[in-house]
């Protein structure tokens, strides 16, 4: 850029409605993020929520945005008003926000009618993605484009882009926060777009109202275009190769930290909430540094390379305090439950933490892209230059080295080399970047001229060569992140000493590991948490979402299980004769291949050696494992099955509410064959009264006549599972003990003797109560939905409370003899009968008065 560019961007007048400028642009944030949020939302119900479909919505919503910024640029003349261009531009991104809303459901119709399985399926998600996704981020790529056109390629000019630019992600930080702290937990997806929508049409008319309060120069436009272009500059163009970089390491780092910060915080919808915050304020702050070093800087490009350089430093100082460091930190999240169940504020004190670990670690490198912007707008500006044409090629230049990093790294740098050497990767990238800019810096200075000074570019080049070798050694030295945060997360200072882990693997959806304690108890664990073990009490629900259902059927042929898991409940169903198809649906192919099997004795072997057969026969049973998202099988799938069932999946975890949900359990009945059941997990610890009544009430309202049975512990609360029925029928307890005796059901017996049921009765007694005994508890419960998926929001706010008790002798007050559902000999009629009407030994008042003191 040349060093006699003038130093005004704008008229004195003009100048000082800039600052209103940056107020919209503030808007325009908070709205677009708010979108983002909602639309990933939505569109993971219809096309599911792999790592592939991700990617495709990742990829097709930052795609829009970058041909946005390339093609406004060269399509609109720079002879239009650039603030009524804007105004319209945020105008119609809000009508398609409504177009979006309102035409999903068609949208989705539409998929399902040509959706199969394959290669097929992914193009036509790619085409729902484009649809939807396409004609508003088109238009949000367009707005910076559009507004720059207000500017000159000066190094003021310059300088306001970055803090338009900056301005833009302080209202997305707002926006995620108010998507994910407000309107979607207190709400839901049609409110928080309206909210947007009305954002959009407010910036718009306050664009076209501050149009007309700018002074116009007609004759500015076709004396822009008639002045000469200023010649590149040697190592203009690597300015754009060194932002492209920088947006790849940007969107790398945050798929890699995401995933390990979700680990150490547990993985709620608020905790990707504070991450997504956390990042966009580095980067809102580190763009209005970078903007304000733009305007003072005769060397931008050295500056951008520095930042670089920098950046590696930043990258070296997360990876070691994710690994070393923030593991170790002295917090425990329990401390903050309240001795109050219905005491509501203790999610809050752990948010404050959240936040605060958040920003020790992602803040500093945050801080760095967020300088890389207006560092490479200066970079690569010169005099003369349509600013409209600047803007656009260094956005879309930053935006698809985001869409690169973002799918080079979750679908195959994590999964196939860890997040480890996804961290050294990150750091190479701004090493790479660093040098690109530095080098020809110092080989011809930022005006082209060649330098004659040898000793002062020997010595610049050998302190880069000592930075790069520094940084380098600090890449190579990065830890792993450690066993126990994959395997317990945010309680791994309450497990230690650990146990030792069997297994431990990164895939492409989440981290999993197996452990074997010293007394022989084996834990599979998924992203920070236990999600099955070979435990008493763990190993008797497992089996129950099995037996309840395959012993209840006369003849059951065909099972559906959505979630793989430690495969015990899947393998219960292998010792049942009738049974002839096993179908089980997993997102995570890492857990069917090298976890499961560390379970075989537990689970009959149902996927032992799956990898090399697929499917194989396990006991004369055909079982299949379908790599798909449960939810988006039974969407595309016209296959009924007798039973269908899941592995425990706890709803505070972001994206188990999908299995939650009133359309999910419609979806599981319209599957059912007749006379068919379903069985779902209901978890009472990590819980509040508030989430086991959504999760039951949503349940009952698609199975009005369906039924709870209790995993309980010595008569306190533990989990419970729910079973539906297509056809409800009587139970004739002399029937089922009558089958469990014969000989072919031998295997089943013995399963069940495994966990404590020694007879069929021993089963029915778990029974906890009916749907017809909680209408009174559960009348002004509001249902989990997909419009809203509240019950995530509700679920993340007891993630660390430990109410089974409570929750459990609740439920149990409401329970009554189902005097209709038992038929069979008086005795064992009477038997089930005194002990179903047993009343919890303590009150609901005389434990919470314990609690309190």
């Amino acid at each position: 850029m040349s060093n006699s560019a003038p130093s005004t961007a704008a008229p004195i007048d003009a100048r000082r409605y800039l600052p209103w400028v940056l107020l919209l642009f503030v808007g325009s944030g908070c709205a677009a993020l708010i979108y983002e949020i909602v639309w990933f939302q939505m569109l993971q119900l219809v096309i599911g929520a792999t790592a592939v479909s991700l990617g495709v919505l990742l990829g097709t919503f930052m795609g829009g945005m970058c041909l946005g910024s390339l093609l406004l640029p060269r399509l609109l003349s720079r002879k239009h008003r650039p603030m009524r261009v804007y105004a319209l531009l945020e105008f119609c991104i809000g009508l398609m926000g409504l177009a979006v809303l309102y035409g999903m459901p068609t949208l989705e119709r539409m998929y399902l009618a040509g959706a199969q399985p394959g290669m097929f399926s992914i193009f036509l998600r790619g085409v729902v993605s484009a649809v939807c996704l396409l004609p508003p981020t088109l238009l949000m790529g367009a707005t910076l484009p559009a507004i720059s056109r207000r500017l000159e390629s000066t190094p003021e000019g310059v300088s306001w882009l970055g803090f338009f630019y900056g301005g833009n992600i302080a209202g997305a930080v707002f926006g995620s926060l108010l998507a994910g702290f407000y309107l979607l937990r207190v709400h839901d997806m049609a409110v928080a777009t309206y909210a947007a929508v009305g954002i959009n049409f407010c910036v718009a008319l306050l664009g076209v109202g501050l149009d007309t309060q700018l002074p116009q120069d007609e004759t500015k436009s076709s004396v822009e275009e008639s002045v000469k272009t200023e010649p590149a500059a040697r190592g203009v163009s690597l300015a754009y190769i060194v932002i492209g970089l920088s947006g790849m390491s940007a969107l790398g780092a945050e798929v890699v930290w995401t995933r390990l910060l979700s680990l150490l915080l547990g993985g709620t919808v608020y905790t990707f909430s504070v991450i997504l915050a956390v990042f966009l304020i580095g980067l809102g702050i580190g763009s209005s540094i970078g903007a304000w070093c733009a305007r003072g800087t005769q060397s931008p490009r050295f500056w951008l390379g520095c930042t670089q350089l920098l950046l590696a430093a930043a990258i070296a100082w997360s990876a070691y305090m994710i690994a070393n460091s923030l593991p170790y930190w002295p917090i425990d999240v329990s401390l903050a439950a309240p001795n109050d169940p219905t005491t509501s504020w203790q999610p809050w004190i752990n948010f404050q933490l959240d936040f605060v670990r958040c920003l020790w670690v992602v803040l500093p490198p945050a801080l760095c892209w967020g300088a890389s912007f207006p560092l490479a707008l200066s970079a690569a500006a010169r005099r003369g230059q349509d600013p409209g044409k600047l803007v656009g090629g260094v956005y879309a230049a930053n935006t698809v080295g985001a869409i690169l990093g973002s799918l080079i790294f979750s679908l195959i740098i994590i999964p196939h080399f860890g997040t480890q050497n996804a961290e050294r990767a990150l750091l190479g990238l701004a090493l790479v970047a660093g040098v690109l800019m530095l080098v020809p810096c110092w080989r011809s200075g930022e005006d082209g001229e060649k330098k004659s000074d040898v000793f002062a570019m020997v010595g610049s080049l050998a302190a880069l060569l000592v930075a790069c070798g520094v940084l380098g050694f600090l890449g190579w030295k990065m830890d792993k992140i450690p066993d126990g945060v994959i395997g317990y997360g945010r309680n791994l200072l309450k497990n230690l000493p650990l146990p030792n882990f069997l297994y431990v693997g990164e895939g492409m959806n989440s981290s999993v590991a197996v452990s074997q304690g010293a007394d022989g108890t084996r834990n599979f664990h998924v992203s920070g948490k236990i999600e099955a073990s070979t435990m008493g009490q763990d190993m008797r629900l497992q089996r129950m979402l099995g037996h309840v259902p395959a012993l209840l059927q006369k003849a059951p042929k065909s099972v559906l299980i959505v979630g793989c898991g430690a495969g015990v409940t899947a393998g219960t169903f292998t010792q049942y004769p009738s049974i002839e198809r096993i179908v089980i649906c997993e997102i995570e192919p890492r857990i069917p291949q090298f976890v499961t099997p560390y379970f075989g004795e537990q689970n009959y072997h149902i996927v032992d050696g799956i990898a090399q057969e697929n499917p194989h026969m396990v006991n004369g049973k055909k079982v299949e494992v379908v790599y798909d998202d449960g939810r988006h099988f039974m969407l595309t799938t016209k296959e009924k099955f007798d039973i269908i069932t899941s592995d425990p999946i706890h709803p505070w975890v972001k994206g188990s509410a999908v299995l939650y949900t009133q359309e999910y359990f419609q979806l599981c009945k319209d599957h059912l064959n007749p006379g068919g059941m379903v069985t779902q997990w209901v978890p009472l610890y990590e819980s509040t009264s508030a989430v086991v009544q959504s999760e039951l009430k949503t349940f009952f309202t698609v199975f009005p006549e369906g039924t709870l049975w209790s995993n309980d512990s010595g008569g306190d609360g533990y989990d419970a599972i729910v079973l539906g029925e297509a056809n409800p029928a009587a139970i004739n307890v002399d029937e089922v003990q009558a089958r469990l005796d014969t000989k072919k059901y031998g295997p089943a017996m013995h399963s069940l003797q495994d966990v404590g049921f020694n007879s069929a009765m021993d089963l029915l007694k778990t029974y906890g109560g009916s749907g017809d005994d909680m209408a009174a508890w559960l009348r002004t419960v509001p249902i989990n939905t997909d419009r809203d998926l509240r019950l995530q929001y509700l679920a993340g706010f007891g993630a660390n409370l430990y109410l089974e008790k409570v929750i459990y002798d609740q439920i149990k007050d409401h329970r009554t003899y189902p005097e209709d559902m038992f038929t069979g000999s008086p005795d064992k009629i009477d038997e089930l009968r005194s002990v179903l009407k047993a009343k919890p030994s303590i009150s609901i008042q005389s434990l919470n008065q314990l609690l309190t003191n």
